[in-house]
C-alpha cells in the first residue's frame, strides 16, 4: 500500500512539473496560434536566473521572482521586437522560434560551461513526510500546490478579467475588437509576458526537484511539454492539465512495475494512440 501512494503522489508531482512545463506553450498556441519552439529557452533561462540570485542572495524564494519577473520581460521583448511580424506565417514562426532556442543554449552552454550547476534550495525541501507509510519528498507537494495555483489564476484570468476577455476576443476576431478602439497588441504581448513567466517558474521549480541546472534542461522540458500538449489538445488549458496527470501516472507506474524505461514507452504509446484515433487530442477541437 505505502508503494502505490509512493507511486501515485510522486507520479502527481511529476505531472505537475509537466503542467507546469506545458502550461505556457498551450496557452501562447491556444490563444495566438504560434508554436513557441522558445519557450524551452525560457525554461533553460528560468532556472540559470534562479541559480544566480540564490547564489548572490541566498533566497531561493527571491531566486524564483527574479526568474519570472525576467523570462516574462524577455518574452514580451520577443514578441514585440521579432514574432509580431511573422503572425500567420507558421513556418516563420517555427524557424525563429527553433534558432532562439538553439542560440539560448549555445550561449548558456558558453558561459555557464556544460556540466550542471547545482542549486541551493531550503533544506525542508529537500525533506520527506510521511503519508500512510510512504516517505514523500517534500518538493513533491511544492510542485502540486503550484500547479494547482496556475491553473485556477490562469483560468479565472481569462474567463473573468478585462485582459482575459479581450484577449479572446483578439482572437476569435481581431479586426472588430480593434475597431472598438482596444490595443489588441498590448494585450497579445501579455499573452507572451505571461508564457514566458510560467516557463521561468517551470524552469526554476525543475532546479529544484533535481538540485542541479544545465544548459540541456530546456530542450529536455520541451519535449514532454509537447507530448502533453499534444495529448490533450493543441490550445486547449484543461487538456493539457489532463494529460499531464496521465503522463506523469503511467510513467511512475511503468517504471516501476514494468521493465527499465516502460515509462517512455507507455508515454510513446499513448502518444501514438491519441493521434491515430482523437488527432485533435482529448480535449482538442477538430479542425478543417
Amino acid at each position: 500500500m505505502s508503494t502505490f501512494v509512493l507511486l501515485t503522489i510522486t507520479g502527481l508531482g511529476l505531472a505537475a512539473l509537466y503542467f507546469l512545463v506545458a502550461s505556457g506553450l498551450s496557452l501562447i498556441y491556444g490563444l495566438m496560434d504560434v508554436l513557441n519552439f522558445a519557450h524551452g529557452a525560457f525554461l533553460t533561462l528560468g532556472g540559470y536566473a534562479a541559480y544566480l540570485v540564490v547564489q548572490a542572495t541566498g533566497s531561493f524564494t527571491l531566486g524564483v521572482g527574479a526568474a519570472i519577473v525576467g523570462c516574462a520581460a524577455l518574452a514580451a521583448l520577443m514578441e514585440t521586437t521579432l514574432l509580431r511580424r511573422l503572425y500567420g506565417s507558421h513556418v516563420p514562426q517555427v524557424l525563429l522560434t527553433v534558432g532562439l532556442l538553439l542560440a539560448v543554449t549555445a550561449l548558456v552552454r558558453q558561459v555557464f560551461g556544460s556540466d550542471p550547476l547545482k542549486l541551493a534550495t531550503p533544506a525542508w525541501m529537500n525533506e520527506v513526510t510521511e503519508i500512510l507509510g510512504a516517505p514523500i519528498p517534500n518538493n513533491r507537494f511544492l510542485l502540486i500546490l503550484v500547479a494547482v495555483a496556475v491553473y485556477a489564476g490562469m483560468s479565472a484570468f481569462l474567463a473573468r478579467t478585462r485582459y482575459g476577455l479581450i484577449i479572446r476576443a483578439g482572437v476569435e476576431n481581431r479586426p472588430m475588437v480593434t475597431a472598438l478602439g482596444i490595443d489588441v497588441r498590448r494585450a497579445f504581448t501579455l499573452v507572451f509576458a505571461i508564457g514566458g513567466a510560467l516557463a521561468a517558474l517551470a524552469g526554476a521549480l525543475t532546479g529544484a526537484v533535481n538540485n542541479v541546472v544545465s544548459p540541456e534542461q530546456g530542450t529536455s522540458l520541451l519535449i514532454f511539454a509537447f507530448i502533453v500538449v499534444i495529448i490533450g489538445g493543441l490550445g486547449s488549458f484543461k487538456g493539457s492539465a489532463v494529460a499531464a496527470v496521465l503522463v506523469g501516472l503511467l510513467q511512475q507506474y511503468a517504471n516501476f512495475y514494468g521493465l527499465v524505461g516502460a515509462g517512455d514507452l507507455i508515454v510513446v504509446m499513448l502518444l501514438a494512440a491519441v493521434l491515430l484515433i482523437r488527432p485533435q487530442g482529448l480535449l482538442g477541437r477538430a479542425t478543417a
